[in-house]
């Protein structure tokens, strides 16, 4: 896993269900960390995180301004909050306007990680309703990083990975067995 620093996930319409699967697959020893951004009301609050973290191997917290990002965690994005990946190794947490109609916004997320890990940022675009995501998925390509986006053939709703397609050529097209296999076929 020395390759990368992280695994960032964007997703909205659809991603919950594919997002908890892949973390109740992952191996019990996956070290990177998981920074994940998917749409979600507004208005509630909890119960998202708690209910990944009782599927995951992994440690799954929505993190707090500031918070440092360690190995073998799941970071959530909070509601309401738009979520950057900073250079000092912390997350740092925004309610500045929306972005693409939300907050938080998949493509802030992706381009702070781009930004903050460039080569060694591992980028997945996931099923979802809207574009947000697609120019932070190219941003981590034009850093050099490793990007995947979901088979949209294999999205509850396609809108999200035909939109990253659409501007940029990811490393891979994988279904979201295929990104499970993948993550977990890191050395």
């Amino acid at each position: 896993m020395s390759d990368y620093k992280a695994v960032v996930i964007g997703g909205s319409a659809g991603s919950f269900a594919v997002v908890l699967k892949m973390l109740s697959k992952l191996r019990p020893d996956f070290e990177l960390p998981i920074i994940i951004c998917m749409h979600r009301l507004k208005h509630i609050r909890s119960g998202l995180a708690e209910n990944l973290d009782i599927k995951s191997s992994m440690k799954v917290v929505e993190p707090y301004d500031k918070e440092r990002i360690e190995k073998g965690k799941v970071y959530l994005a909070p509601s309401n909050y738009h979520m950057f990946v900073e250079f000092d190794g912390t997350i740092s947490l925004s309610i500045e306007d929306m972005n693409n109609q939300s907050r938080p916004s998949i493509d802030y997320t992706l381009s702070s990680a781009a930004a903050s890990y460039r080569e060694k940022c591992l980028g997945i675009i996931l099923t979802g309703a809207n574009k947000d995501g697609a120019k932070g998925l190219k941003d981590i390509a034009d850093k050099k990083g490793f990007t995947i986006v979901q088979d949209p053939k294999t999205a509850e709703v396609d809108t999200m990975p035909k939109s990253a397609l659409k501007i940029m050529q990811p490393d891979l097209i994988l279904s979201p067995d295929g990104i499970t296999d993948f993550l977990n076929n890191l050395k």
